[in-house]
């Protein structure tokens, strides 16, 4: 299976090459013979074009790399999953942040589905042998509820619970800024930023409908936490609405700032409610935020 990586060379101070640029840069496993064998098989393009070993790069360059992922690199490891709920049919999960959900180029190792696979030889294959059981997705650095399908029946019902908006989905986020009305929603359609691969922004361009509710939990000197409500699934959606109204996620290093060390934005998918594929009994877990969305969430109220 071919997938694609797509960035964006900024913030570099003389320009580089191109295979120490991507092994310095990229938080991938690619090493720097694994690049020199992708550029001399043409599987990495700059502003379009196939490059030699020795270009070097400049801020602005684009750059599109395609790998290739055989079965044989995802491998079971043993990790430490908190699991809210199991059954025959199902799995609800609680992510660590930190934890990206299933392999892409270059990052095959360290993921739930590393993890998953180890944990479980009944997973549903719907989504190929790289996604088994993935029904649906959060960020690498965004914790909480993730419903995983043990078999291809489940898997199906749900995906279409899923498209139908039926699965209800409920995030807590502290946000930078005080935000003065109690209530709102945000109904702005979401699509790749042509300036940056990497990004998602609002936008007229290739996009897709994107609604987000929130409502305001509590009120602080410099930012305010928040519920949110998704009637949609975009990419990076909370993220890029919370920016595009000036209240970008509380540490959030792509749409907002970095601030705290290693913990990922404070963003937590804390409630997860659906119909159960084979009992159509209705399900609603939750869970806690993490402590150290926590421990920064109290500097806040200190203030």
């Amino acid at each position: 299976m071919e997938e694609k990586i797509h960035l964006t060379v900024n913030e570099i101070q003389n320009s580089v090459r191109i295979d120490k640029y991507l092994t310095n840069s990229l938080k991938t496993e690619f090493t720097r013979n694994k690049i020199q064998k992708l550029i001399d098989n043409k599987k990495i393009l700059v502003n379009g074009k196939v490059i030699k070993n020795s270009y070097k790069v400049n801020n602005g360059d684009e750059i599109e790399i395609t790998d290739e992922i055989k079965s044989t690199d995802i491998v079971p490891e043993k990790m430490d999953i908190d699991i809210v709920y199991e059954d025959d049919d199902i799995l609800v999960i609680n992510k660590k942040s930190g934890v990206v959900v299933h392999p892409a180029p270059g990052n095959y190792k360290g993921t739930l589905v590393n993890g998953l696979i180890y944990l479980s030889k009944k997973l549903s294959t719907i989504n190929g042998e790289f996604r088994p059981g993935i029904v649906h997705r959060i960020d690498k650095d965004t914790s909480g509820l993730l419903i995983i399908a043990k078999n291809d029946k489940a898997h199906a019902i749900l995906a279409e619970e899923l498209k139908d908006k039926k699965i209800k989905r409920q995030y807590i986020a502290l946000v930078e800024g005080v935000i003065n009305h109690d209530t709102g929603t945000i109904d702005a359609p979401i699509g790749r930023d042509i300036n940056d691969r990497k990004k998602m922004c609002v936008t007229s361009v290739n996009s897709k409908e994107a609604v987000t509710h929130f409502k305001v939990l509590e009120r602080y000197k410099r930012a305010s936490l928040i519920k949110c409500i998704l009637e949609t699934g975009r990419t990076h959606q909370i993220r890029v609405h919370m920016k595009y109204i000036n209240h970008p996620v509380v540490n959030d290093p792509v749409y907002g700032k970095k601030l705290y060390g290693d913990f990922g934005q404070l963003l937590h998918a804390y409630k997860i409610g659906f119909i159960h594929p084979t009992t159509k009994e209705y399900l609603e877990f939750s869970c806690d935020v993490p402590k150290e969305f926590n421990e920064i969430l109290e500097k806040y109220k200190e203030e």
